[in-house]
């Protein structure tokens, strides 16, 4: 197990303070982004890992707030591995590899991962995404979302690749299984005016806070908003409602537009 002086770290942290477990196959890549981590005030290393069974079995145990996942490990990969921890867990995943390839993305989407960076991020770039992620949100590469936001919009609407069934009894009252039914018109059925609204917002990439400044409300009035979305829709997180966004045709991708930083993509509503 590559996990030394784990628990000892998980005992110096605070309420505040970031637990992350680094699970990577080659040493040197894990020692590097360990030392940047816990280095950095309010972040803190609980566990390591050097393959995608020991990340499943570290996070399950350790349970941080987000664990940085390496796609390709022996024994486990990072894809399966976040799948496991992902539907058994509220462990959070970040998905951090040397390719940049649609297989890769759409599959640790798929799998329940909440970001997905490519392994040359600056340091200062990284702990960003680690905090966006244990926030609760999503983040993407921005080469990423032009190529994740261009297939969706190329194949709405369709089969979300995020849907599975809901266990019996499990599925919130009036949620909306996203799936090959779930089109404009569906969504204006379950869906209040203010919330597709604040969905279209979200799917321009949106921040709570930005939402709140453009509808003159609150930004805790903004983020029941959201919260009320992600339970309606049966999503993990904003990502998927973007992607519910374009599938149904409520936002559509203006060619060519992409601004460059993170998930925020260039939209217009569909009239």
């Amino acid at each position: 197990m590559t996990d030394p002086g784990g628990a000892l770290r998980a005992a110096d942290t605070t309420p505040d303070t970031i637990r992350v477990v680094v699970a990577d196959d080659q040493a040197l890549v894990r020692v590097g982004f360990c030392g940047i981590i816990a280095a950095t005030p309010g972040f803190t290393v609980v566990g390591q890992a050097g393959n995608g069974a020991e990340a499943v079995e570290v996070a399950q145990r350790a349970r941080p707030d987000v664990i940085l996942m390496d796609v390709r490990m022996p024994v486990m990969d990072g894809i399966e591995a976040t799948r496991r921890i992902t539907s058994s867990t509220d462990v959070r995943a970040l998905i951090l590899t040397t390719f940049d390839l649609d297989e890769y993305v759409f599959a640790a989407l798929h799998a329940g991962a909440s970001g997905f960076l490519l392994k040359d991020t600056l340091p200062a770039d990284l702990l960003t995404a680690i905090r966006v992620v244990a926030a609760g949100d999503a983040l993407l590469a921005p080469s990423v979302t032009r190529r994740l936001i261009g297939e969706f919009t190329r194949t709405a609407p369709a089969a979300s690749p995020f849907a599975a069934p809901s266990a019996p009894g499990t599925q919130a009252a009036g949620s909306l299984r996203p799936g090959p039914a779930c089109d404009l018109d569906q969504l204006t059925r379950v869906l209040t005016e203010r919330e597709l609204e604040v969905l279209t917002m979200v799917a321009r990439g949106m921040s709570n806070g930005e939402i709140a400044e453009k509808l003159t409300i609150s930004p805790a009035t903004a983020k029941t908003h959201v919260a009320h979305l992600l339970t309606k829709l049966d999503s993990r997180d904003r990502i998927q409602l973007v992607i519910i966004a374009y599938q149904s045709g409520l936002v559509r991708l203006r060619p060519g537009w992409c601004l460059s930083g993170g998930y925020r993509t260039s939209t217009t509503p569909q009239p």
